[in-house]
């Protein structure tokens, strides 16, 4: 479950059938993204690189160490699955003054992430022209098999769309406890991923914004916790 405080939760949440979006079957990591064994993808959506930054820059104090966090557990996870490609769906970089920003360590962290697989950066709002100074391939959107990755979803139906922009996060009150949670957000037609980015929040599910990306109620948000992901039905959720 999501953590070893919350086991005892473990009865009352009912698993949902592993993630199909029209036919591909998907992992969902508890480190907030997913993975396509079938064509060894790993996908992410909004990294936020030098978000930090861009906060200080306006006289918010953050600690300055959102990318190197972000990086390291993208360095992880490509060690883990050793992917054929990446997908970065769009606003991986906070703003296009990002790469300026950026400390030379963590520049070149990232410049060899994206020399050990293929790296493909899907523009974003606030990345529509990423920087090709960290290699990899720029698109707009991109299609395989059938799903098509894109940044921002768009209104159902958008058959096969994995898309995030959203940051999705989902709660559910178990026991009197509220957990709130990032979380992947399916009807089996679509998928909307979390922001993996240090300092990205989270848009709860039930919020209008989803209206016409997930109606009514007939969808469930994979949940994240520590080691875990519990797909938890939309009717059990609750709104901010």
């Amino acid at each position: 479950m999501f953590d070893r405080r919350e086991k005892e939760t473990e009865h009352w949440l009912h698993a949902a059938p592993a993630l199909r979006v029209c036919g591909a079957e998907l992992t969902v990591l508890p480190e907030g993204a997913v993975w396509w064994e079938r064509e060894r993808m790993l996908v992410v959506a909004d990294l936020h690189l030098e978000k930090g930054s861009a906060f200080a820059a306006r006289g918010i104090a953050l600690p300055p160490y959102d990318t190197r966090a972000t990086l390291g557990r993208l360095d992880a996870l490509i060690a883990r699955f050793a992917p054929s490609r990446l997908v970065a769906l769009g606003d991986s970089f906070h703003d296009l003054d990002a790469e300026a920003r950026m400390s030379a360590e963590d520049a070149e962290l990232l410049s060899g992430l994206t020399r050990r697989t293929e790296w493909v950066w899907i523009a974003g709002n606030h990345d529509p022209r990423p920087s090709r100074a960290f290699g990899g391939v720029v698109l707009d959107e991109m299609n395989v098999g059938p799903l098509t990755f894109r940044h921002e979803p768009r209104p159902a139906p958008a058959t096969g769309e994995i898309a995030g922009h959203l940051h999705p996060c989902a709660a559910v009150r178990v026991r009197g406890r509220r957990l709130r949670r990032r979380c992947v957000a399916s009807d089996g037609t679509r998928a909307i991923l979390p922001a993996f980015g240090a300092y990205a929040g989270g848009l709860n599910v039930l919020d209008t914004a989803y209206d016409d990306l997930l109606p009514g109620l007939d969808f469930h948000a994979w949940m994240m916790g520590a080691r875990s992901v519990v797909p938890v039905a939309a009717r059990r959720l609750e709104a901010d």
